[in-house]
């Protein structure tokens, strides 16, 4: 009898532990305004020590694009699986189930089959400002997440020891500031304790947690420590090439946006990127407590990691410090994912899509997607870097009610067409920087990546 219970609670522990192995936890980072390595910004500037550590563990996906480059419509594409044109989610005035009440997120999908689910920070937009309840409801709390929890600065780190507004108020949003206290006084800090403490209390449960780093979005704020590690003297700012190509201004420059930046100086650009700088240093070192807590729990072998940015960023390029273009440093989007048994510190240049995510998540995790969606699992890749799932992706922008461009990259171009039938296109063989419009050259090619764009349809209005 007792040999038969000992063989009994072996083969349970066995069933236990292969159980657990199929259940991987699965850790979201997300930054916000991260723009990639490139141009004006590039690692010999930028201290990240702790996204390079993280890159040492994981694959690098250097061609990876989102759906929308603006926060809200981009987190709900990434959420949900499906393309801006299909969310109908196109601004940061909608919360996610004003439009799909119904549809199954990503964490939602890991949070029916068992697992533990809760966020911190911003995973979704966060609408409702200093108003912590209404942000529950922007954080989809209840259907996403078991628990989700938003954050503000301590009256210490509000207080700020220099600070400016580089278009003298003209756009408010539009300041830096060397905060005064310590990385806990600010969100990205209470977020990286939180979430730590929420990893050491889970223990051996499977999880989806969400750490939604605020930083660098504006305002560009930070401990002031983090602002000595980029002495202004020692930037540069970036600079457009004289013989630069005239686009339309709906593509990028327009509105109060570009009358405030074509005022800047130099000294102002540089004050920029300086806090711009600091920012992404003070979300790096937030993520490495992050990290450190998988080390100290052992759990790299049981976690999927996945870091993101929601959209590129640009940061002088065009005369544009924003968003919202659908040029690539606009458009691609850092994104580095450790998977348990896969290599580290390899690279891909794969076109991949941020719709690619859900379904990778849920191929790891052996959970099936309940919806249909245009992504693919990035499991081929995460074996073998060179390989290919995907020969384009696609990123849609609105203007009005009435105008929207939709863009297609490939490995060698980027085309973008608009509503009235504007295009640009950009043969990044020869011009990375997208300085040169050559639509007129390639018909051809235009005719080509036309097709292509037009199952995507109409954005839902």
């Amino acid at each position: 009898m007792y040999q038969r219970l000992f063989v009994l609670a072996i083969w349970i522990c066995f069933v236990s532990a292969g159980f657990a192995a199929d259940r991987p936890n699965v850790l979201l980072i997300m930054a916000d305004d991260l723009r990639d390595y490139g141009g004006a910004f590039t690692k010999a500037v930028v201290k990240t020590p702790n996204l390079d550590r993280l890159r040492s563990r994981g694959t690098t996906f250097e061609r990876a694009y989102v759906q929308y480059p603006v926060c809200n419509p981009s987190r709900c594409s990434m959420m949900t699986g499906l393309r801006a044109e299909q969310t109908g989610i196109v601004g940061n005035d909608k919360r996610l189930r004003e439009n799909m009440p119904d549809i199954i997120t990503m964490p939602q999908l890991c949070k029916e089959a068992g697992w533990q689910s809760h966020a911190f920070g911003k995973l979704y937009h966060l609408g409702g400002g200093r108003n912590i309840e209404a942000n529950r409801a922007w954080m989809d709390t209840g259907k996403s997440w078991h628990t989700a929890e938003a954050f503000r600065a301590t009256a210490t780190g509000q207080k700020m020891l220099e600070r400016r507004n580089v278009t003298d108020g003209a756009l408010s949003w539009c300041h830096w500031g060397a905060a005064d206290g310590t990385d806990d006084d600010q969100p990205d800090g209470q977020i990286a304790a939180t979430t730590v403490e929420k990893i050491q209390a889970l223990g051996d449960s499977p999880w989806f947690i969400g750490c939604g780093f605020m930083k660098p979005h504006d305002p560009f704020i930070a401990p002031q420590k983090y602002f000595d590690l980029y002495p202004l003297e020692s930037l540069t700012s970036w600079r457009d090439p004289a013989d630069i190509g005239a686009v339309r201004a709906e593509a990028v420059g327009f509105g109060d946006y570009g009358k405030a930046f074509a005022r800047l100086t130099d000294q102002e650009w540089r004050e920029l990127f300086r806090a711009y700088c600091a920012g992404t240093s003070f979300m790096d070192a937030q993520l490495g407590r992050v990290l450190d807590a998988l080390d100290r729990n052992n759990l790299w072998d049981k976690t999927l990691v996945i870091f993101v940015g929601d959209h590129g960023y640009h940061t002088g390029e065009r005369s544009w410090w924003n968003k919202n273009t659908l040029f690539d440093r606009s458009c691609r989007a850092p994104l580095v994912i450790a998977a348990p048994g896969m290599k580290g510190g390899r690279t891909s240049r794969s076109i991949v899509e941020f719709v690619d995510l859900y379904p990778t998540v849920a191929d790891i995790c052996g959970l099936t997607i309940p919806h249909e969606a245009p992504g693919v699992s990035l499991r081929p890749v995460l074996k073998s870097p060179e390989h290919k799932v995907k020969d384009a992706a696609y990123t849609l922008v609105t203007r009005g009610s009435k105008l929207y461009g939709q863009s297609i990259r490939t490995a060698q171009w980027r085309m973008t067409k608009w509503s009235d039938d504007q295009t640009e296109l950009y043969n990044h063989d020869h011009d990375s920087e997208e300085l040169h419009n050559v639509a007129a050259e390639y018909p051809e090619i235009v005719k080509e990546l036309s097709l292509n764009l037009q199952y995507l349809g109409k954005p839902r209005s």
